[in-house]
């Protein structure tokens, strides 16, 4: 699969981020998408990210049979810290048109931990991917990783407005 190919998978993928920031309703229901929706499709980009990073690493199967444990805890844990995210965005879309300095302070604060959050799960996982596949690999993840999240962040700032 070419990097194109992926670069497309990445942002139709990145594209149900809409979720997060406007909730809307489901085409076939009607109904306001729910946290249970949100969970779906949580899944369907950890999916795509598994098929992104498999195709991008080239693992030897020592390596992949040592990766992809980490790579799970990782995750698991990259999606607890998300969650604030996803708490502060549906907020945001609520109420990005009333927002007051106070509710600006608030959502300043919330994003500039939820940074700092993602930071130090980096840092602390860094030597367990090392110890996993060493530090070129290491390093190499850590650039796939970070173009997967910079690609979701564009589509998710494409989505929510301004502060009016």
């Amino acid at each position: 699969m070419s990097i194109t190919r992926y670069l497309c998978l990445l942002v139709f993928t990145a594209a149900t981020m809409q979720v997060f920031a406007q909730a809307p309703a489901d085409a076939n229901t009607g109904r306001p998408l729910t946290d249970d929706d949100i969970a779906v499709l949580r899944q369907d980009i950890q999916a795509d990210k598994t098929d992104i990073i498999t195709r991008s690493m080239e693992f030897t199967p020592e390596q992949s049979t040592a990766f992809w444990p980490v790579y799970r805890d990782y995750a698991h844990e990259q999606q607890k810290v998300g969650d604030d995210r996803v708490a502060l965005i549906k907020d945001y879309a609520a109420n990005y048109d009333k927002i007051d300095d106070t509710q600006a302070d608030s959502y300043i604060q919330r994003y500039l931990k939820y940074e700092d959050s993602m930071a130090s799960l980096r840092k602390k996982y860094v030597p367990r991917f090392k110890k996993a596949i060493g530090a070129k690999q290491t390093a190499k993840f850590l650039q796939v990783d970070n173009r997967l999240t910079l690609l979701a962040n564009v589509q998710l700032a494409a989505l929510l407005p301004i502060i009016k």
